[in-house]
């Protein structure tokens, strides 16, 4: 049986509702009318109604506790509120011939929807990020949440968009925009647990959960049942068909801890969409190449790449970035030349990941910032205020012109100073947690070791640290949006032609903090880097070939060089 309200014909919507534990659950409508539902195999509930697109139904479970439709697609009130009728073929699409972009010509722009003004903020600026070469905007979680702000990894209510970012046809709106425009458009999605505000599932579902495991976020989720299997493919499906997102990141897949889940979904969503460029990204902290193979996920988030990078850039060592604190110079070598860094080694907590030399460059996406790695920090600083401007812009062109996939977040195009904090709408002894939650994550940082101190850490809650992470342009905006586009268009020209099936050769240690890097491109080129974050000149490698980009005197402290081997 599927989830979420199913049209029968005209007004007639089959309800259904998965919830194994109570002996009855009802339906009930706006109206005060109630409707008994008939029970069926496996916990399964379900009945038939003539009601209109728009009308506000519930579940109330064991004639006690009213809930939302786990798989609402719309909400009015809230979490707690009513689940509303939508009708999901009503949008009339102007893009409908559109099939997608092959993944090699993706260059990455994550954001928060909220942070830009809902569905409607985001599609005004799509125009702009296609003139400086965006091809895919990647949306942070928009699943429905409590409260009106939040980073969307708290969300409860996966099918439903978010209330305070518009409406499911503003956000096909948005989507339908991108399209025109020749842009990708991917979605973060959600499966590994649930957030702590308007999750009712375990009221009536216990067994959606594993009771035998956790996650860093409560317990997990029970993948190996068939309805709670189903409950995440469907979503993923219903993103990718009724909205036609052009792909899914799949946030923290290691939490899940099943691997044939994983490659069940991937492999229904191929075969149900064999029509379109559909791309499937992993976020996954095994480091697992076995899910990259072609037919199965296009890419994996490549945290290597932005920890590395991370520790040269800043000399942080603190938390995770101290596993790559020991010769990060010699690890940026590997992360270039063969993806992953950790590939079996102990990683501060036993071994991590797999040899990963054999993959392609594009299964891996490499950033410098994202919302994590801004928005984990205390006060959410972004690189600017970290490092030094010209170190910052040879890491830029390292990113943009490497064959890695780049994802930039939203404001690194215009230098914005603007921080990312961690932004939550809690209420009452929830919010009281969270707030002290958060201090106390960082009392093990030596700056954040007085307690008095830990309390000029923002309150998440605060309408302030919400409205301050919305990206506002830096002092030097229209520099970085020159230095940019350039690099973007010499990537479009230069690199991504040469990019399908391109694989790392080798990479060589040139001194402290600095690299070169070989890679060979599909028409048989070869792309050559070299990069100096370090503190005295090195000697680059001839350049022999045609230079496509260079920053800096070569081999001198942030140098860089990108050229072409014919």
């Amino acid at each position: 049986m599927k989830w979420g309200p199913q049209r029968i014909s005209g007004d007639e919507i089959r309800f259904r509702l998965w919830a194994p534990d109570p002996d009855v659950v009802h339906l009930e409508f706006s109206d005060d009318t109630a409707l008994e539902m008939s029970r069926h195999d496996a916990g399964w509930f379900e009945i038939d109604a003539a009601v209109p697109v728009g009308t506000c139904y519930r579940f109330r479970v064991d004639n006690e506790l009213a809930v939302p439709d786990p798989a609402s697609r719309q909400q009015s009130g809230g979490v707690h509120a009513w689940s509303v009728v939508t009708d999901p073929d009503a949008y009339r699409w102007t893009s409908a011939d559109w099939r997608g972009r092959p993944w090699e010509e993706a260059v990455i722009l994550e954001l928060h929807v909220g942070a830009l003004g809902g569905f409607a903020g985001v599609a005004q600026q799509l125009e702009h990020w296609r003139s400086l070469g965006i091809t895919a905007i990647e949306l942070m979680p928009i699943g429905d949440f409590g409260g009106a702000r939040n980073w969307g990894y708290d969300g409860v209510l996966p099918y439903a968009v978010a209330e305070s970012y518009g409406t499911p046809d503003e956000l096909k709106a948005l989507v339908d925009q991108a399209h025109g425009l020749g842009m990708m458009i991917m979605l973060d999605v959600v499966y590994n647990h649930f957030g702590p505000d308007g999750n009712y599932l375990g009221a009536y579902a216990a067994s959606f959960f594993d009771e035998t495991a956790n996650t860093p976020w409560g317990g997990a989720v029970a993948v190996l049942r068939g309805p709670v299997r189903r409950y995440f493919i469907d979503n993923a499906l219903m993103w990718l068909d009724e909205y036609r997102f052009d792909g899914l990141r799949f946030d923290a897949v290691h939490a899940i801890g099943n691997v044939e889940f994983l490659d069940e979904m991937a492999a229904e969503i191929r075969a149900k969409m064999p029509d379109r460029q559909i791309h499937l990204v992993l976020e996954n902290e095994h480091n697992d190449p076995d899910r990259l193979l072609p037919g199965q996920y296009d890419a994996q988030w490549n945290d290597d790449f932005h920890n590395v990078m991370h520790v040269l850039l800043t000399g942080e060592a603190e938390a995770y970035y101290a596993g790559f604190a020991d010769d990060p110079t010699t690890m940026l070598a590997r992360c270039l030349s063969q993806g992953f860094i950790y590939q079996g080694e102990d990683a501060g907590n036993g071994p991590r990941g797999k040899p990963s030399a054999h993959l392609e460059a594009t299964s891996f996406v490499s950033f410098l910032q994202n919302h994590d790695q801004i928005g984990n920090r205390a006060m959410g600083e972004r690189l600017l205020h970290l490092t030094d401007p010209a170190r910052l812009r040879a890491a830029v062109a390292l990113l943009l012109l490497c064959p890695q996939i780049p994802m930039l977040f939203m404001g690194d195009e215009t230098g914005s100073h603007s921080p990312f904090l961690f932004f939550t709408d809690f209420n009452d002894e929830l919010a009281d947690a969270v707030r002290n939650g958060r201090r106390q994550e960082f009392a093990h940082f030596k700056a954040f070791s007085d307690p008095e101190t830990r309390e000029s850490i923002p309150d998440p809650n605060h309408p302030d640290t919400f409205m301050a992470s919305a990206p506002q342009p830096g002092p030097d905006a229209a520099q970085w949006l020159s230095f940019y586009a350039d690099l973007i268009a010499l990537r479009h020209q230069h690199i991504v032609p040469r990019l399908k099936d391109a694989r790392g050769i080798d990479a060589a240690i040139l001194g402290d903090k600095a690299v070169s890097a070989r890679w060979k491109m599909a028409d048989g080129s070869t792309l050559v880097i070299a990069l100096n974050l370090g503190e005295s000149a090195v000697t680059f490698p001839s350049p022999d070939g045609v230079i496509l980009f260079a920053l800096g005197e070569a081999g001198e402290p942030a140098s860089f060089a990108a050229w072409i081997l014919i």
